[in-house]
Parts: C-alpha cells; structure tokens; sequence
C-alpha cells in the first residue's frame, strides 16, 4: 500500500513580481544585490577600445599629423603617391616656390585643425588619443606583417625601388592618408553606404559587405601594378596586397579612419626605412 505523505499546509501568497510577506525586499534605490554581476563584464583592454572608438571628425583630427608631414616633405622629392591630387595643385598655386608652397601647406594644416577643433567643440578633445591611435597603428602594423607574411612572405606596400630613408619616411606617410582616403573611405565606405541603400536584408547585406571588402582589397592591389611607378605583374605581390587591403578594410570598419592611417603608414614606414 502507499504511503501517504503528510498533506503540507499552503504558506503565504507571493504576489506577481513580489516578495513573500515577511521576507527581505530587494535593495532599494538601485543598491546592488550581494552577488550581483559586475555592470561591465568586459576585460580592460576590450574596455579601452570600445571607449577609444572615434567619430569621424575625430579621425580627421588625428590625421592631420600625417597629412602636413608629408606635404611639407613631398616636395623635396621627385616623386609623389599617385593617389594624392594635392601637391601638384600646391606647387602651380605656389609657382613652384619650395617656401610659399610650405607656407600654404602649413596653413591649410591651421585652418583644417581649427575647424575641425571648432566642430568638434561640443565635446572636448583628448590629446590622449594620439598616443592610443599610433599604438594601436604599430600593433596592427606587425600583426599585419607576420599574417600577411606567413601567408605570402613579407613584402613592401611602397614603390618598387631602392629608397632613402627621408624618402621612404615621406612615401609611406603619403600611401598611409591618401591611399586610405581613396580606398578604404572612398572605394569601400561608399559601396556599403550604397549597399545599406540598396539592400535590405540583413543576412544578405553582411554577405553583400564581405564580398564587397575582398573585391575592394583586389583593386587596391591591382591598383599597385598600373603607370609607369607601378609594379611588374606578380601574383604573390598581388596576393601579399591584397591579404594587405582586406587588413586594412577590417580595421577601417572595425576602428576608423584614423586608425588604419596610422597602421599602414607606420607598416611601410617600418618596411621601407627600418
């Protein structure tokens, strides 16, 4: 036979969402509970980042170093980044005088910076960020160098050529903010703002981007091989750069403009003149 077992007497009501009567309520005035979740369980460094992230004008902000070095030492050398319309303009606008073109250079650097600084005035600016965005350029820099090596072997993004080390400092500076400003933000940035546009489901449209990134990376490294500047037809050069290209599109998207400037600037700085 079964055993019955005693027939429990019913306790007190707990309401909807409450607590029982007689038990502790939760803390109020959003006191934390004693084991409570920590309100950021990211680590330190995914922290920094998310908080390192830039806006646009940001971006052109830190640039700015890059593109007034590298226009003030352009001109002292034969030759100039095939992605840069500026410096021919300056040196006609300056009719071929080293110091009146270096006097428009550096003011233009003024003006852009102040106007910048002025747009940018509802949220102060930290200097800090300088640092933030070249240290994170040297490590991009080198992950980008052993990947895209053990891929292909290393090679230099620059022309082809044996350059001093003066040259190789003003090239490299001029492929980093030029050819970013062509490809990444020009080439890519736009095809998906189209992209956004034109396609409106998200699975497809994040296929749409990927393919879109590889096929960017591909003209940014057949781009290398056309003039008289560009290099003989390889296809490991060709497959280096545009391991290279997509590098650089993932941290456009992922970390800004004035980022992968940085990155690929100090990666040929590192290639050419080191």
């Amino acid at each position: 036979m079964d055993r019955q077992r005693p027939r429990a007497e019913p306790g007190p009501a707990r309401p909807p969402g409450g607590v029982a009567p007689g038990t502790a309520a939760p803390a109020a005035d959003g006191a934390a509970e004693p084991f409570a979740p920590a309100e950021d369980s990211r680590g330190w460094l995914a922290r920094t980042l998310a908080q390192s992230k830039t806006d646009p004008l940001t971006d052109l902000l830190l640039t700015v170093p890059v593109f007034l070095v590298y226009h003030v030492g352009v001109v002292t050398l034969g030759v100039r980044n095939a992605a840069d319309p500026l410096t021919a303009e300056l040196v006609e606008l300056a009719r071929h005088n080293t110091w009146l073109y270096w006097t428009l250079t550096l003011g233009i650097g003024v003006v852009l910076a102040s106007v910048l600084l002025a747009l940018h005035r509802k949220e102060r600016f930290e200097s800090w960020r300088f640092g933030m965005v070249a240290v994170e350029g040297v490590v991009y820099a080198v992950l980008m160098r052993f990947g895209a090596g053990w891929v292909v072997g290393a090679l230099p993004l620059g022309p082809p050529g044996v350059l001093g080390r003066w040259d190789g400092f003003v090239v490299s500076l001029g492929a980093g903010f030029y050819e970013e400003l062509l490809w990444r933000v020009g080439l890519f940035g736009v095809g998906v703002l189209l992209l956004r546009w034109l396609v409106k489901e998200p699975g497809k449209r994040v296929t749409y981007t990927l393919v879109w990134a590889l096929c960017a990376a591909a003209a940014f490294s057949g781009w290398h091989h056309l003039g008289e500047l560009g290099d003989p037809w390889s296809a490991r050069v060709f497959a280096f750069r545009t391991v290279c290209g997509a590098f650089f599109t993932a941290v456009f998207a992922l970390r800004g403009f004035a980022t992968v400037v940085w990155t690929h600037a100090l990666y040929d700085i590192w290639v050419l003149v080191l």
